[in-house]
C-alpha cells in the first residue's frame, strides 16, 4: 500500500528530471562536434555572461565564436578528460537546484535564467566560501577565456594579434624536413637560402600574421 502512494510521487520526480536534464533545449545554430543541444546552451549561456555584448572589448562570448571553440576543444581531448568536462556542464547548468540564482524561479537550469541572474550566479561560484565551487567557476572561465582569446578581433582589439614574421631559410633547412615528415617532404633548395644580412627589429606596428588579419568578409 505503501509502494503505492510513493509511485505516483516517483514518477513525477523521474518525469521532471528527465524534462529537466533532457528536454526543451534549442538545436544549435551550427552542427557540433562533441557538444549536445543542451551542453551547447550551457556553454553559449555562460560564454554570454562572461563576456556580454558591450561590455569592455567589443565582441560578446557569442560573437568571439566560444562554442565552436570549446565544441573544437572538447572533441579533441582523451575519453576520460572529455567526460570530465561534460560533467563541468552539467554541474553548471543543474546546480542551482544546491545554489539557486538570486530572484524569482533561480533554481531553473542555468541555461534558462534571465541574464541578470546567470552573471549573480556565476559571481556565487567565483566568490563562494567552498574552495570546490571556486575551483568549478575557474575551470569553466579557463575553459572560455581560450575560445574568447583565441578569437581574431579580440586580439587585434587588445593590440596582441601576432605578426607576420619573415622566416629566412638557412642550411639547415636543406636537410631536415619538417618534425615527423620524409625526407622527400624538404622543399628548399640551394638557391632559397637567404643571403646573409641583419633583418629589421620586429617593431609595434608591421603587417598582422594572415590567420588574424582583418578581412572584408570578417564581422564588423
Amino acid at each position: 500500500m505503501l509502494v503505492q502512494m510513493w509511485l505516483p510521487v516517483l514518477a513525477g520526480v523521474l518525469g521532471y528530471g528527465a524534462y529537466r536534464f533532457l528536454a526543451g533545449y534549442p538545436t544549435p545554430p551550427d552542427r557540433n562536434a562533441a557538444l549536445s543541444p543542451r551542453e551547447y546552451a550551457t556553454v553559449a549561456a555562460a560564454a554570454l555572461a562572461s563576456y556580454p555584448r558591450g561590455g569592455a572589448i567589443q565582441p560578446s562570448g557569442i560573437d568571439a565564436g566560444i562554442p565552436a571553440h570549446v565544441d573544437r576543444f572538447v572533441a579533441a581531448q582523451q575519453p576520460s578528460t572529455r567526460l570530465l568536462v561534460r560533467l563541468l556542464f552539467v554541474l553548471v547548468e543543474h546546480a542551482t537546484l544546491l545554489f539557486p540564482a538570486p530572484g524569482a524561479g533561480g533554481m531553473r537550469r542555468f541555461s534558462s535564467l534571465d541574464a541578470a541572474q546567470q552573471v549573480a550566479y556565476l559571481r556565487g561560484w567565483q566568490a563562494s566560501r567552498l574552495l570546490p565551487r571556486r575551483l568549478v567557476f575557474v575551470s569553466l572561465r579557463a575553459i572560455l577565456t581560450m575560445g574568447y582569446f583565441a578569437d581574431p578581433v579580440v586580439l587585434r582589439t587588445l593590440g596582441i594579434a601576432p605578426r607576420a614574421l619573415p622566416t629566412p631559410v638557412c642550411a639547415a633547412d636543406l636537410l631536415w624536413p619538417r618534425v615527423g615528415q620524409p625526407r622527400s617532404t624538404i622543399r628548399h633548395r640551394a638557391g632559397d637560402v637567404t643571403p646573409p644580412g641583419t633583418p629589421e627589429p620586429l617593431g609595434h606596428e608591421g603587417p598582422l600574421h594572415p590567420d588574424f588579419a582583418e578581412s572584408a568578409g570578417e564581422r564588423a
